[in-house]
């Protein structure tokens, strides 16, 4: 809901009635949220929030266990509907509440016009499936989000870094051509589609190359051994194993370099890479890699293998390598949209990731794992979800 926007009233009797999946409403206070379609994101589960529904949460948003950062609070804004009012049986209470709604449908009358004139769509709060608030103050926000943003950031300076990692839940335009927009979104099963094939294909290959038995491995002019068709495995969960280190590094030291804030050019780059992403987290168009960029970093990780290790060797890890991140892409997605069960393995990861994005930017690098993050020093502190 827009600042300018007259705030709907509520009682709670009204309130209380939104207890769904598709339809979930919360309170702060005399604050009333509409966080349907914040369920599936919540870290700590669509359950959490559903057991309190049309209930004040200012305790659980305080902690303990878990305190809410401030990120947590302004993304929460975005659901804001309305105000609580008193309920009461009285006649003179009754009015006061139609009153309300009478001033308010008012307001919202005299702004049914644009600018030039022209009518707009009244928003009709009942027939809408969940909040429709807007998710950004774009008449106060230092970009403007009416035009393309990958030309606009690199002018913020030294407000950048503040600005992007304040997430909002609205999708992002980059470029204002069609086509060169619409190369930076992918369909997550893009990734599967593009690289199993070839995970499977060079996976037979290397196999059967193994299988054979004519492979050698020269130590020296003196000395070889036989590589078994058995050490595939060995070499496949290898690779697998360094791509984890290699999508660590990454993310920590390329996707979360700190551009000089004098720099537009970095600034941006920044923003193309990765900032997008800690802007707007649930923007389902751009969780995974584009085929097209992923293949850069692809190429590099076989040239380098390639160039450091026997053929066979070096192919066989390169295909773990492969898998592996094709399985960090389904899991960074999964982790955005997914529901994992409370205790299990993805839960933890999905609470662990959410907390990168919205308290510890500077921390929980590891997606698929946190292994990395324990030897580098950037783990993020354990907090228990409440039951």
């Amino acid at each position: 809901m827009s600042p300018s926007t007259s705030p709907r009233f509520f009682t709670k009797r009204e309130v209380t009635r939104h207890h769904t999946k598709d339809s979930c409403w919360v309170l702060l206070g005399s604050r009333v949220y509409d966080v349907t379609a914040f369920l599936r994101m919540h870290p700590g589960g669509e359950a959490l929030i559903l057991g309190r529904s049309g209930k004040d949460v200012s305790r659980e948003m305080e902690g303990p266990p878990h305190r809410h950062s401030e990120n947590a609070r302004r993304w929460m804004e975005q659901y804001y509907i309305g105000e609580l009012v008193p309920e009461s049986d009285t006649e003179n209470d009754t009015l006061e509440l139609q009153n309300l709604r009478e001033r308010r449908n008012t307001s919202e009358q005299t702004k049914e016009k644009t600018e030039n004139g022209v009518a707009t769509e009244k928003f009709d709060h009942q027939k809408a499936p969940y909040n429709l608030c807007s998710s950004v103050d774009l008449e106060n926000d230092l970009v403007d989000w009416r035009k393309p943003l990958a030309w606009q950031v690199g002018h913020l300076g030294e407000k950048y870094d503040a600005w992007v990692h304040q997430p909002v839940d609205k999708p992002i335009r980059l470029f204002g051509n069609p086509l060169l927009e619409a190369g930076t979104k992918t369909s997550w099963y893009w990734v599967p589609v593009v690289w199993l094939p070839l995970v499977f294909y060079f996976s037979w290959s290397c196999y059967s190359t193994l299988a054979r038995g004519t492979t050698r491995i020269a130590i020296t002019s003196d000395f070889s051994f036989m590589l078994h068709k058995y050490s595939f495995p060995l070499f496949f969960m290898m690779g697998w194993f360094l791509w984890s280190f290699i999508e660590y590094c990454i993310h920590r030291f390329v996707f979360h370099m700190k551009p000089p804030a004098h720099n537009y050019y970095l600034i941006t780059l920044h923003f193309l890479l990765h900032g997008q992403h800690h802007k707007s987290p649930f923007d389902g168009s751009r969780l995974v890699f584009p085929p097209g960029l992923a293949s850069f970093v692809v190429g590099t990780f076989y040239a380098i293998l390639n160039s450091l290790l026997p053929e066979m060797v070096s192919m066989s890890m390169f295909v773990g390598g492969l898998c592996g991140y094709v399985v960090y892409d389904m899991i960074h997605y999964y982790l955005h949209y997914g529901a994992p069960k409370k205790g299990s393995y993805m839960y933890s990861l999905k609470a662990y990731h959410v907390k990168h994005h919205f308290e510890h930017q500077r921390a929980g690098f590891g997606i698929s794992t946190a292994f990395w993050d324990h030897p580098f020093n950037t783990v993020i502190p354990d907090e228990k979800f409440e039951s």
